[in-house]
């Protein structure tokens, strides 16, 4: 037989093999498909029934119920002063105590460095913690509480439940003793005393991440807490 016949033959083969192999491919894939569209269709059958399920539409009405409850509640929280970090006076003092479950209040002094930094920290807690409210009080204009609630040192933070006095952070003693403790040490303390909830969170807020790194500076004394 020709060399150059017999080469052509087996040329012919291979390639016929070839193309036997990828008809044999084109099939299997159209073949897979086939079957992916079938449980596309099936899956889409199974989320219709679903979207038409009587206790699915319950859950779903009872979620709506909840969120809507949960804004009411924060709307009226809002409306007594919660949500934010404010400054009252000694004749609005009562009124601001007792008309919350849950209130935390600042006995400052306006020229005291570590007033400052706590001003800082309970400013930063107070829009995350809603359910608490957050105020302040100017410990020279309301001699008449801090003589009754046995105000010597500042920072002096009071934690009131029902009006009624439960505890309290003097200086920084239980914060560490020192000036560049994070605005988390100060939430795990009132966490502890129960006058706050803990919040689930995507993210830490950005005071939690950078520590101690940011300071509030000042020309007053540093060393200790201030007595009046």
């Amino acid at each position: 037989m020709d060399p150059d016949s017999v080469k052509s033959t087996l040329s012919n083969l291979a390639f016929g093999n070839v193309m036997a192999a990828a008809a044999r491919d084109y099939q299997k894939e159209l073949l897979a498909h086939e079957k992916h569209g079938s449980s596309s269709v099936n899956q889409e059958v199974d989320l219709d029934e679903l979207m038409d399920d009587p206790e699915l539409e319950k859950l779903h009405a009872d979620r709506i119920l909840s969120l809507k409850k949960e804004a009411e509640k924060r709307e009226k929280l809002k409306m007594q002063g919660h949500g934010e970090y404010r400054e009252v006076t000694e004749a609005d003092f009562l009124g601001e105590v007792t008309s919350s479950e849950k209130v935390i209040c600042h006995f400052y002094h306006r020229e005291f460095y570590r007033c400052k930094i706590m001003d800082k920290h309970l400013k930063s807690l107070a829009s995350k913690h809603f359910s608490t409210k957050f105020i302040k009080l100017d410990a020279e204009n309301a001699p008449f509480f801090v003589a009754k609630l046995g105000i010597k040192t500042l920072p002096c933070v009071i934690l009131f439940r029902k009006g009624v006095a439960t505890d309290r952070l003097v200086g920084f003693q239980d914060l560490g003793g020192k000036d560049d403790f994070t605005t988390r040490i100060v939430e795990v303390f009132l966490l502890k005393k129960g006058i706050i909830e803990e919040k689930k969170r995507d993210e830490e807020d950005d005071d939690y991440l950078e520590g101690g790194n940011r300071t509030v500076r000042s020309s007053v004394n540093h060393d200790s807490s201030d007595s009046d």
